[in-house]
């Protein structure tokens, strides 16, 4: 039933739709009130709003029309539907939304930590379900196709210029504090998007690879990989053992490897997110 077409379909709509509305809450409880404009078209809205009282929902949506058929004539419906609806939930909803929240907070501080924490959750479950919230991420893309910058190029670029325009009209320390939210929002798109880094990845460089082996899988339960390695020092054929593992597991898959070879050199690293059995087997939401 999981992997049914309609199913997976139903199940985008409905968390891009929530994105949206997170984002929204975000916007009208934290960033549009203190004058913090975090890029994207809801930055710019956000400025238009201060100067000349436009609702930010109808800016939203004035801003992203033209981009998304721009989008639209150079790469197609197929790529794109996501996209339009996200922009007209997002502006729908900061409409909808308006008459009912208020602000939470006048310190611009905690309006940057909170909104770009908010908003990140938002524009992450948009994001994670292959859509976008249009602004900057239309603009970056259409940069890219004709200049042959980098995506990501493009969004600083245009993030810089909506920050800059903010501080013109806003003064400089509410330009400074719309790159904290930008920066914040960042870092939680990424999380949501990758996953909070619940698993370890251990390297295991042995000479008793056959004892490490058995020993994981019998007291642990989890499948392992050897691959053959040659040392940059010694040259010197060996074996490296890798193993994933949940933080809950590496104390004892230490324990483990010092009993069995107590001379192996063992490297533990974060992994963000695990697919495949064990772990996250649904790959197709991923």
């Amino acid at each position: 039933m999981r992997n049914h077409p309609l199913y997976r379909l139903v199940l985008d709509i409905i968390i891009i739709t929530s994105g949206c509305v997170i984002t929204g809450a975000g916007l009208l409880v934290f960033l549009v009130p203190n004058k913090i404009a975090a890029g994207g078209a809801s930055g710019l809205a956000t400025i238009i709003y201060h100067l000349w009282g436009f609702p930010v929902g109808t800016m939203v949506l004035l801003i992203n029309i033209p981009l998304f058929i721009f989008g639209l004539i150079l790469w197609g419906w197929q790529e794109g539907w996501r996209t339009l609806y996200a922009s007209i939930i997002l502006g729908v909803s900061l409409e909808i939304m308006a008459p009912y929240l208020y602000p939470l907070t006048t310190d611009p501080l905690l309006a940057t930590l909170y909104g770009g924490v908010v908003c990140g959750v938002g524009m992450g479950l948009v994001f994670r379900h292959r859509g976008t919230t249009g602004g900057t991420d239309l603009a970056a893309r259409i940069i890219n196709h004709f200049t042959g910058l980098s995506v990501g190029q493009g969004l600083i670029m245009v993030d810089i210029v909506i920050v800059v325009v903010a501080g013109i009209f806003f003064g400089a320390e509410l330009a400074l504090y719309a790159a904290i939210a930008i920066f914040v929002a960042g870092r939680v798109i990424d999380a949501i998007q990758e996953g909070l880094g619940i698993a370890k990845a251990a390297l295991i460089i042995t000479g008793k690879r056959e004892q490490i082996r058995e020993n994981i899988i019998s007291r642990l339960g989890r499948g392992i990989t050897i691959m053959q390695a040659t040392g940059g020092y010694t040259g010197q054929y060996t074996n490296v053992v890798i193993c994933v593992i949940s933080r809950a597991e590496v104390s004892r898959l230490k324990n483990i490897v010092a009993e069995t070879d107590s001379e192996a050199f063992v490297i533990i690293t974060g992994v963000s997110e695990v697919l495949g059995e064990g772990f996250k087997e649904n790959w197709s939401k991923n």
